[in-house]
């Protein structure tokens, strides 16, 4: 065919002039896409047409109008040079050759030749070219004819241009003119109102189509259709995975066919706003600079060591492996309220240069809760999980699963179950919520846990998460923490300033050991700023100018110290032993009374546990097979034992208070007081064995608060001795002891009598495992 070609770039006009000085031959081939201005040789189709200058125009505004003559199909072999015109190399494709007749190509001719004839009316075509065709017989030669005057698109020309099998090409064209006749025939039917013979979608669609040709022409913008294209463009630059991207287009699709009003679309269009919404493929950088992450932790953050140490060795596999070390861990920071647990994860995400997002899990007991509703029901909405991530911005953020040990169930499901997907690192690359319902990848958030104990969250979820016990704080720890962070804080908070109020060290200590009992420093934080309120009220009501807080002056600002351990008696009594427990608050001091009443047996009283009472029948039971040698059989077959633990409107439960009601039930049979500066933890067996506890650094703590300065451990606990500050080693003497001969030996105030040593048990006897 013979075109007139419109050439603007500078690399092409230079292309034609050097043509019509030679041979005048131009390689002509069309670019992959059309909005690229300075096109490089990989964007551009390799296949096109070698064709002659026939006539040279030059325009007023620089461009060059040439018409142009097609010769013959090639295919370009090698780009020569590139400036300051193209030259390339050439082969030429011809056409593969064809049997003079057959039945199929005569057939195929006729049909295109109805076709064409059928068109020809409705597509405005060349009258011409159906003489043309008629009275060519070559399949080649009527296909290029025919596709030349269809206007196709530029990628579908170029499919035509390089299938070389002249039938093939026609049998292409034939399918494009069904095409173009089935849409030029419900055009013409829109027109001639032939609308019975039309669906209601496709007749809806071609007059919407239509009615976006008018609205362009009176120069009315379509909104709906620019939203639209508006969602399209948003989700191709949102990096969607495959499946997603899928799902995107159609229904988006489903939405441009839809009804403005109707109320599916409304559906639709949230669940759009959603997907393109997600962080899908955008990241934040991290940090890895593992100095300025120290610092950022130390200056956040006092103590916490293990927990700093896990983050920086993270900060390191990341920094060595790069993209291959990206997939966090999961960790799990145990320890009791107020000891910085969800503070610590602001501090990490600072230190990594991430986003933060924070989800508190206490209470819930809804599985969609973390999976999302499906979109059957209304109101459906995601879960919190890719909610948080939407409200984090970037597919890396610090994720804070706060309280998982508040999980809940119930009959709408287990949440606890529902997070197994999310915390493992091996399934949450295709995690799918049930809203979206497309894989999100999950697999760079940095997951950080918090509980206070473990015992309720459940096993294989436990198994999914890396734990970091966080202690509680010494006196001395809580000191420099209320020096460096709490006090400060509180200050500005009372509009303060520091040259306004002076608060001495003395009077911390005092708030921390007579004002507190805690682990963490909640409650301290509290009183400090109960505290400065009063100076700011007197500075604010002009009293005074600067405040100095003392010990003399202590309690006007927060009067009488409270009782914190009225329970707990201060001197020796017989029947009465001190124990220590583990509980989610951090440590405690248990107090065991027992005494005698006519009757038999063993009564429990102050809300215990299972696992308590049985401690109670195994310490009962080891007395009863000491009785002969301590010389108590007639009382203890004549009366009935009761034991009872202070503070019965507290639930306790667990195996460690087994040495101390064993000592308390053996003081009150032989009236030999405990000591009261003695406070003791540990398993007993039904042999008198003293098995390993847990919390030796929380139950050391709340001994050193109680004022005890002894404390009697098991044997097998001496390796954790390594976790208690050697500053409050040194205020407590720990006695290890293997079984309750010793127990007793450095518990009662006055040695046993009769004086012999209770029988230890037998080597023949296999010694019980020591649980941990």
């Amino acid at each position: 065919m013979i075109l007139p070609l419109f050439v603007g770039r500078d690399v092409s006009i230079h292309a034609v002039e050097a043509a019509v000085e030679g041979d005048r031959l131009l390689a002509l081939v069309t670019q992959k896409d059309s909005e690229v201005e300075e096109p490089t040789p990989e964007d551009l189709y390799s296949i096109g047409t070698v064709g002659m200058i026939l006539r040279l125009m030059r325009l007023p505004d620089g461009r060059i109008k040439v018409l142009v003559q097609g010769l013959s199909k090639i295919r370009v072999i090698n780009y020569l040079r590139t400036e300051p015109h193209i030259d390339v190399e050439i082969e030429e494709i011809p056409d593969e050759t064809q049997e003079e007749w057959s039945v199929e190509v005569e057939a195929l001719l006729r049909a295109v030749r109805e076709k064409v004839e059928e068109l020809l009316p409705l597509k405005h075509l060349p009258p011409e070219i159906m003489s043309v065709v008629a009275n060519v017989d070559d399949p080649g030669q009527v296909a290029d004819m025919i596709a030349s005057n269809l206007r196709l698109r530029d990628e579908e020309a170029q499919e035509v241009l390089e299938i070389c099998d002249p039938v093939r090409r026609l049998r292409k064209i034939d399918t494009v003119l069904r095409r173009e006749l089935a849409v030029s025939s419900v055009q013409e039917e829109i027109q001639t109102s032939a609308r019975e013979e039309m669906s209601r979608s496709q007749r809806e669609q071609f007059l919407r189509e239509q009615l976006r040709a008018i609205q362009s022409e009176l120069g009315e913008a379509d909104d709906r259709n620019a939203e639209i294209e508006e969602l399209r463009a948003r989700f191709d630059a949102a990096g969607l995975n495959e499946e997603a991207q899928t799902e995107a287009n159609r229904q988006l699709d489903r939405l441009a066919r839809m009804h403005p009003d109707s109320s599916e679309t409304q559906v639709i269009r949230t669940y759009l706003d959603w997907m393109v919404e997600l962080p899908w493929a955008h990241r934040s950088e991290d940090n890895l600079d593992l100095d300025h992450a120290r610092e950022v932790l130390e200056r956040d953050h006092a103590y916490l060591h293990r927990v700093k140490e896990r983050i920086l060795e993270f900060l390191a596999v990341h920094k060595l492996r790069g993209e291959a070390g990206s997939k966090g861990p999961i960790l799990c920071l145990v320890g009791p309220p107020g000891v910085g647990k969800t503070s610590l994860g602001r501090s990490i995400a600072q230190a990594m240069g991430r986003s933060f997002v924070r989800m508190s899990l206490g209470g819930i007991r809804d599985e969609a809760e973390i999976r999302g509703h499906r979109r059957t029901y209304v109101g459906a909405m995601p879960g919190r999980i890719l909610q948080g991530m939407r409200q984090a911005g970037t597919g890396n953020p610090i994720f804070m699963l706060d309280e998982i040990d508040k999980l809940g169930a119930d009959y709408r499901g287990d949440p606890a179950s529902a997070m197994l997907e999310v915390l493992d690192p091996e399934q949450n690359s295709h995690f799918r919520d049930h809203y979206l319902n497309v894989p999100y990848d999950l697999s760079g958030t940095l997951f950080v846990a918090t509980a206070n104990v473990v015992d309720p969250i459940p096993r294989p979820l436990l198994d999914r998460m890396e734990l970091i016990r966080l202690p509680g704080y010494t006196p001395e720890e809580k000191e420099v923490i209320a020096r460096r962070f709490l006090l400060p804080r509180q200050i500005e908070e009372c509009g303060l300033t520091q040259a306004k109020v002076k608060v001495s060290r003395a009077v911390i200590r005092e708030v921390i050991t007579r004002y507190t009992q805690e682990a963490g420093v909640r409650s301290l934080e509290r009183e400090i700023g109960r505290m400065l309120r009063k100076v700011a009220r007197r500075i604010a009501g002009g009293e005074t100018d600067r405040v100095s807080i003392t010990l003399r002056n202590l309690r006007g600002h927060l009067g009488p110290a409270p009782v914190l351990d009225e329970v707990i008696p201060r001197n020796e009594e017989v029947g009465t032993a001190r124990g220590l427990a583990w509980t989610e608050t951090g440590g405690e001091v248990l107090v065991v009374e027992a005494t005698m009443v006519r009757g038999r047996g063993l009564l429990l009283t102050g809300q215990l546990g299972d696992v308590m009472k049985e401690s109670g029948q195994a310490a009962l039971s080891y007395v009863r097979s000491r009785g002969v040698e301590l010389g108590v059989s007639d009382a203890l077959a004549r009366n009935e034992i009761h034991l009872h633990v202070p503070a019965g409107a507290t639930p306790k439960d667990g195996p460690s208070a087994g040495v101390t009601m064993a000592t308390a039930i053996v003081s009150l049979l032989t009236g030999i007081p405990v000591r009261c500066d003695v406070a003791m933890t540990g398993e007993i067996t039904l042999r008198g064995r003293v098995l390993p506890v847990g919390g030796v650094r929380e139950k050391a703590l709340a001994a050193l608060r109680r004022g005890m300065s002894n404390m009697i451990l098991p044997e097998a606990n001496r390796g954790d001795l390594e976790e208690i500050p050697p500053e409050l080693a040194r205020k407590l003497e720990f006695h290890f002891v293997r079984g309750m001969d010793e127990v007793l030996a450095l518990a009662l105030a006055e040695p046993l009598t009769p004086p012999r040593r209770a029988r230890t048990p037998s080597s023949r006897v296999r010694p019980p495992i020591l649980a941990s």
